[in-house]
């Protein structure tokens, strides 16, 4: 998979499963650890999508990011943490994937995404 696509600028649709099983889906954006196989996604504790993986812990989530007739998919297993190296761990590659430093609005987390299936087209 070229990473090289996963580093551009660009915002996905994050996939996670409401309570009843149903799926929740955002744009969002996020960032992309090829090494670690680690997707990160900033939010805050009371977004539908963190109480999603508190309310199923050790529950999968899946990243999409598109353009055109290319796109990457990531999968795995999503925890939330308010640890402040782990957030600014995500703050920092995501100002150096974007540019420009995100929010930081109260109640800050960070959605760690152990990616163990990609599937891409035309990458």
């Amino acid at each position: 998979m070229s990473t090289a696509f996963l580093s551009e600028p660009r915002v996905a649709s994050l996939t996670t499963l409401r309570p009843d099983g149903s799926p929740h889906v955002v744009a969002v954006r996020f960032t992309w650890d090829g090494r670690a196989a680690l997707a990160r996604v900033l939010t805050v504790a009371a977004s539908r999508k963190a109480r999603n993986l508190v309310a199923r812990p050790g529950n999968r989530a899946a990243l999409c990011q598109v353009d055109g007739f290319r796109w990457a998919t990531l999968e795995g297993t999503a925890t939330l943490s308010d640890d402040p190296h782990r957030v600014a761990e995500a703050v920092r590659r995501y100002t150096a994937r974007y540019g420009t430093p995100p929010p930081d609005p109260p109640g800050r987390v960070v959605i760690e995404i152990a990616v163990d299936r990609v599937t891409t087209l035309n990458l």
